[in-house]
């Protein structure tokens, strides 16, 4: 059981989530309605009333959504609740229960890995029949941040890899592995160039799962354990949160994991290559030109435009069994962040039919996503004097050239690439760290494509 729920408890606290109008239109009558207007609860959002039983235990909580457009609202409440168990005694018409507990464990959850003693959280009580979907999901949100707040000390490449076969291990997946120099002899190129200046050997990761008769989905995931920009090294700012640039890949076994547990009758290929863009004196250069698994070849512009590097070789792999869908997730481009800020998970596709099942996925999981122009007018940025492409397409459409980049390697109609930051800064009381987005979203788009 995740310690944010429970299926059962005596005796809980009471929560009315209200949004602003509801508040003018319903609010309660009697000790509670007289309480709350003393308080001078109106329903704005994150607005918290809470009322105490005669015993003095917390007994009802009033709180507000403002226009409930925010389906993660409830984090605001769950990150500032003391221990204790709550029920949802009233949500609005059309915040479903399923936002509910996504929200409340958004603000509950905590990462205690490195500290003495675990943080007391507070528990919602979970309805019976909606109990399974969300725990599976409160799963592999928390697999996702574990894996992203994990210093790269302990989760490099290796720990990437220990992770996934944990995954494989408890869903009976097939797991193979390419490490080290032995990338060069699969033909894995770019990764090796990439992560050879690692302390940890660079690799991919392949795990194998369901019925082969099943339609293929092919799941990438970009991991870079940590990144210094190599030898364009990034400033002390720009590098403090490089431990997050393996959030593609948490994304992606985070989906994994989601689609084995619910069992959905697809057949499963998950691709991670892992890497760290380190500096030494066999790292890789500026001006250097390297050969990818599909054969054309790449001049390097800026080694700090390395994911791409990594993905290119991992997206030629999984096209090689043409899958019917293929989703990778990066940590791309800080453009992507300049575009549409922290919490929107920008995703490029040039299927009109993916890109509204997307939309309609974000609009039943309530997690905001926005489709971006794979715009190949822009290739022209990439071009090379004395290369097939160049991996930097400089300052301007940093995140559509990255994409367009991408989509030279993908011999695939249905592909859908997101650029993704994977955290966030602190907000509503809860601490900055590892974030969720796009992975509901999409979650949500493969149970209406595939169920």
């Amino acid at each position: 059981m995740d310690p944010a729920f429970t299926v059962s408890a005596s005796n809980p606290a009471q929560i009315h989530v209200f949004t602003a109008e509801d508040w003018k239109q319903d609010a309660p009558g009697g000790v509670l309605g007289t309480f709350a207007a003393a308080s001078g609860f109106q329903g704005k959002a994150g607005q918290r009333v809470i009322a105490p039983r005669e015993d003095g235990a917390i007994g009802d909580v009033l709180f507000g959504i403002g226009d409930g457009a925010d389906a993660l609202a409830l984090a605001a409440l769950s990150a500032q609740l003391p221990a204790g168990d709550y029920a949802i005694a009233r949500l609005p018409e059309g915040f479903s229960a399923a936002w509910a507990a996504a929200g409340w464990h958004d603000g509950a959850y905590r990462f205690d890995r490195y500290r003495a003693a675990p943080s007391a959280t507070p528990r919602l009580i979970l309805p019976e029949e909606a109990a399974d979907a969300a725990l599976r999901e409160a799963g592999a949100v928390r697999l996702l941040r574990d894996l992203v707040n994990t210093p790269a000390e302990d989760m490099g490449p290796d720990g990437i890899e220990a992770a996934i076969a944990e995954l494989a291990k408890g869903h009976k997946a097939d797991l193979k592995t390419v490490r080290g120099d032995d990338l060069l002899k699969q033909n894995y190129p770019m990764i090796h160039a990439v992560g050879r200046a690692g302390m940890r050997p660079p690799r991919i990761m392949e795990l194998s799962w369901g019925d082969t008769k099943h339609p293929e989905l092919a799941l990438v995931g970009k991991g870079v354990a940590f990144d210094t920009g190599g030898l364009n090294i990034k400033t002390g700012d720009y590098m403090r949160l490089m431990k997050k640039d393996m959030g593609g890949a948490a994304h992606a076994i985070a989906l994994a994991r989601l689609v084995m547990e619910a069992k959905l009758p697809v057949r499963l290929k998950l691709y991670i290559p892992s890497v760290e863009n380190n500096i030494a004196a066999n790292a890789f250069r500026p001006g250097d030109v390297f050969a990818t698994r599909k054969g054309l070849k790449v001049e390097i512009d800026n080694t700090d435009a390395e994911g791409r590097l990594i993905l290119c070789d991992a997206l030629a792999r999984a096209c090689e069994s043409s899958p019917d869908l293929l989703i990778d997730f990066a940590t791309l481009t800080g453009a992507a962040r300049v575009a549409v800020g922290p919490d929107l998970a920008p995703f490029y596709t040039d299927q009109d039919d993916l890109a509204d099942a997307m939309i309609a996925g974000s609009r039943a999981s309530g997690e905001p996503v926005w489709r971006m122009p794979l715009w190949r007018p822009y290739k022209s940025m990439l071009s090379s004097a004395i290369a097939d492409l160049s991996n930097s397409g400089g300052r301007m459409a940093g995140s559509i050239t990255a994409a367009v980049y991408l989509a030279e390697f993908v011999d695939l109609a249905n592909w859908v690439h997101f650029d993704i930051w994977a955290w966030r800064e602190g907000k509503y009381g809860r601490p900055a760290g590892a974030a969720a987005t796009g992975l509901r979203a999409s979650w949500a788009m493969l149970q209406a494509r595939y169920r």
